[in-house]
């Protein structure tokens, strides 16, 4: 083919690099490639090089001269507001980058159960939330069924549970461990006893977890392994339910020690012997890692925990 004959080929448009994008961009905010080049940090020379590149690489006409500026044509300013609608989701992206890497994730979803929400954990979320005042704290209480089930499923970025989180792959570590107690009026008959037997129960009102609950299940077990009859149950959801009711002189519960030492004023709080193990257990979602954030939050919790007693 004849070399004079080379303008009758098709134009075959070639990819933009991304230099000549941000060149083009930079002149259309400043009017000129010399305020564009002091933009971008470079030479005029450079801007010029890439506005014309571009030119070469889309056939567009993009600019003509007038009075030492540079007026684009209305094919650049379509091209412009294309650009620039990429360019603001790039500058959202370095700004969530920027605060990524200054706080890690802006929001942490915690999930615990109701024990912990009312023991350990308003403590903890006062001393994240004056290290990290930039985080917006979600704390979310469930049953220990809800909470794993959620952490199977991305709803949250830890789990903080007192109940064991069985045929789940999820990365679980105990972070404590610890022993039942009984819950007491401080004018009931055995309220001055420095422990208290499992035997000691029978025959008393006790306050109870429902029987689905999987402490109630091993108390329940416990308590036909010593031939103990209660004279009657009151059955409640929750544990901080169970010592309020026993403040009022209502019965015996047995709870865990974490939510008892809030009612630590108002009830006796004895050992129970034989006693049920009780453990703190931290879950992580098995899909993602932990971020910065939430190790920060995890940290301050296990230090929470150090001021409590060891099994």
């Amino acid at each position: 083919m004849s070399i004079r004959n080379w303008h009758t080929l098709p134009f075959m448009p070639r990819p933009l690099k991304f230099r000549q994008i941000e060149a083009f961009r930079a002149v259309m905010q400043t009017g000129t490639t010399t305020a564009a080049a002091a933009l971008l940090n470079t030479t005029q020379p450079s801007i010029s090089r890439l506005l014309a590149q571009m030119g070469a690489a889309t056939a567009l006409k993009l600019f003509e001269a007038e009075r030492g500026r540079l007026k684009p044509t209305r094919e650049a300013k379509d091209l412009f507001d294309v650009i620039e609608r990429n360019f603001l989701g790039l500058d959202l992206i370095e700004q969530r980058v920027a605060t990524l890497r200054r706080t890690g994730a802006g929001m942490l979803r915690v999930g615990c159960t109701p024990a912990l929400a009312l023991s350990l954990m308003p403590p903890v979320v006062a001393a994240f939330c004056r290290k990290h005042p930039e985080v917006h704290v979600s704390l979310q209480t469930h049953g220990g069924h809800q909470l794993w089930e959620g952490l199977q499923h991305g709803a949250f970025d830890v789990v903080l549970s007192t109940m064991p989180a069985a045929h789940l792959q999820a990365k679980v570590a105990t972070l404590h461990r610890a022993r039942t107690v009984c819950v007491l009026h401080a004018g009931h008959p055995l309220a001055a006893r420095t422990r208290l037997h499992v035997r000691d129960l029978h025959g008393q009102v006790l306050l109870t977890l429902p029987p689905d609950d999987t402490f109630q299940r091993q108390f329940q077990q416990q308590l036909l392994a010593h031939g103990v009859e209660p004279a009657a149950t009151v059955e409640t959801t929750y544990s901080f339910t169970i010592c309020r009711m026993a403040a009022e002189g209502a019965g015996i519960g047995i709870v865990n020690p974490y939510v008892a030492s809030v009612f630590a004023r108002d009830v006796r709080v004895v050992p129970l012997t034989p006693s049920l193990a009780v453990e703190i257990v931290r879950g992580y979602p098995p899909q993602f890692a932990p971020s910065r954030t939430t190790e920060a939050f995890v940290d301050l919790f296990e230090a929470q925990l150090k001021a409590l007693p060891k099994e």
